[in-house]
């Protein structure tokens, strides 16, 4: 029995690995997204800001993401590309909101509201379904689909919590890294003190490329889930350009065959995000035009 229990879980974590390799791209857009969402704050506060959003993830993945797409895959299949779509167009168009943002356009009616932190938790943990839904559906369609409905669900399982870790762990790493150079600048050795300086120097250029990384990932994930679920429903034409030209310079690498899938999905992306803050901003100064004077 023994055995056999240990054949079953081996089984799971073999699945689980080859699954989750299919997803490292998506992990790596995730780990880069959510180190925004700490800027700002308290130093004391960024870890348990982390903590939140972690346990947030968690519930999205174990309550929300596997029993809905277990229950959708079994029974109506047909509705998780229009999930997809959904979901890339919201990921569009906060890429595309933070690159306006670049160019001197505001959204947030007040900066103090724009750092509290339940808000600052709360858009974390939705971009996080987002983001979490992409992982665990490639990691769905990565598995065996004679695998069995538990096997599934423990692979599943395997994947939602460890990905979760690993993305987590490395933004905790990463948003404590200023408190190790502090820590290095009171050492008695010179050498140490400057690296412990530069440490801390570095980490507001390294956190501004990283917020660049990260509307760049969401432009380039929502972009790709878009085009790619487009063609699964009833608009094939973004996929199409794609693939022709993908194809066309299959010839120079899988390198630059990547970058430019990358490049036209995020280029795609932008500027459906772009469209959609366009119409969001001119139904909004509509909707103030109307409102009765005196109202807040």
């Amino acid at each position: 029995m023994s055995v056999g229990l240990l054949a079953v879980v081996d089984d799971i974590l073999t699945a689980a690995l080859k699954a989750s390799a299919k997803t490292a791209g998506v992990v790596i857009d995730d780990a880069a997204v959510t180190p925004q969402y700490v800027q700002g704050l308290s130093p004391a506060r960024e870890l348990h800001v982390v903590w939140r959003i972690a346990l947030g993830s968690l519930f999205n993945k174990f309550i929300i993401i596997i029993p809905l797409a277990l229950l959708l895959s079994a029974f109506a299949p047909w509705v998780l590309p229009w999930l997809l779509i959904l979901g890339g167009t919201y990921l569009c168009f906060e890429g595309a909101e933070k690159v306006t943002e670049w160019f001197g356009a505001h959204h947030a009616t007040d900066e103090t509201e724009s750092r509290d932190e339940k808000k600052l938790i709360f858009g974390a943990i939705r971009t996080d379904l987002i983001l979490s839904t992409e992982i665990m559906l490639i990691a769905l369609a990565g598995l065996d689909p004679d695998f069995g409905i538990w096997m599934t669900l423990g692979a599943l399982v395997v994947i939602g919590l460890g990905m979760t870790v690993l993305v987590y762990g490395a933004v905790a790493l990463l948003v404590k890294i200023d408190d190790v150079g502090l820590a290095l600048m009171e050492n008695a050795a010179r050498r140490v003190r400057r690296i412990g300086a530069s440490i801390v120097q570095a980490m507001p250029t390294v956190f501004r490329v990283i917020g660049i990384i990260g509307t760049v990932a969401m432009l380039w994930v929502g972009g790709h889930l878009v085009i790619a679920n487009l063609a699964d429903t009833f608009w094939h034409v973004p996929y199409d350009v794609l693939h022709a030209v993908t194809n066309a310079i299959e010839s120079a690498g899988p390198v630059v065959v990547w970058v430019t899938d990358t490049a036209m999905s995020a280029v795609f992306g932008l500027i459906l995000g772009l469209v959609i803050v366009a119409i969001i901003l001119a139904v909004s100064r509509l909707l103030k035009r109307k409102r009765p004077a005196g109202v807040a």
